[in-house]
């Protein structure tokens, strides 16, 4: 039998594998794409606070829904990496105080505003490599937003949580382990998808 860890390992390789075969163009055509579907998503068009992330590399891209959300007076939180690989965060004030920090991230340059920070959030976007039927988020494996979720759940904040994807991301199923917490909602370029799926 397989490990659990083991089964996520290939399904991330094989996942990483196809977005590294993503132009620019490509990239850059999802990106927009994401920020009109985000529209749609009542858990973000009333929202006061969001926590999110930059995209990095061929990750779907963050920015324009960050700059479409700061524009509507949300307040977008960042995470800001720690060496321990928790996340600390600071406000989003635009792409010019954005800087560059370890792993190719970029972070704020403002003030930091401690981890319990994503406490105040009503929907926290998470970066993701798929999501199953079930809502269930497959990440990249550093553990940086398992460590956020269990904080949001040890505190009984309940923010809607919302993962990012490309269409072909949104699988049948992905391999789970009992801390997994399912998404309310996945965007990908095409459709906003809800979990549990309806039908």
């Amino acid at each position: 039998m397989i490990r659990p860890d083991a089964n996520k390992a290939a399904l991330r390789r094989r996942l990483l594998a196809v977005r590294s075969g993503l132009t620019p163009d490509d990239i850059e055509a999802a990106q927009a794409a994401l920020a009109r579907q985000a529209r749609k998503l009542p858990e973000l068009a009333n929202a006061g606070t969001v926590a999110a992330y930059v995209s990095v590399g061929r990750e779907p891209g963050t920015r324009a829904l960050l700059d479409t959300l700061r524009a509507r007076g949300v307040r977008v939180l960042l995470p800001v990496l720690l060496p321990d690989n928790d996340l600390d965060w600071g406000a989003y004030q635009g792409s010019d105080a954005l800087a560059r920090a370890g792993r190719g991230l970029l972070e704020p340059t403002g003030d930091r505003l401690g981890p319990d920070a994503v406490l105040d959030a009503d929907t926290v976007l998470l970066p993701g490599l798929a999501v199953d039927r079930r809502g269930l988020r497959l990440g990249r494996g550093g553990g940086s937003y398992d460590r956020v979720l269990a904080r949001l759940a040890a505190a009984g904040a309940d923010p809607a949580l919302v993962v990012l994807l490309y269409d072909a991301e949104v699988l049948d199923e992905v391999p789970a382990e009992p801390h997994d917490r399912p998404v309310r909602a996945a965007i990908t370029p095409s459709a906003v998808h809800r979990f549990p799926a309806e039908g």
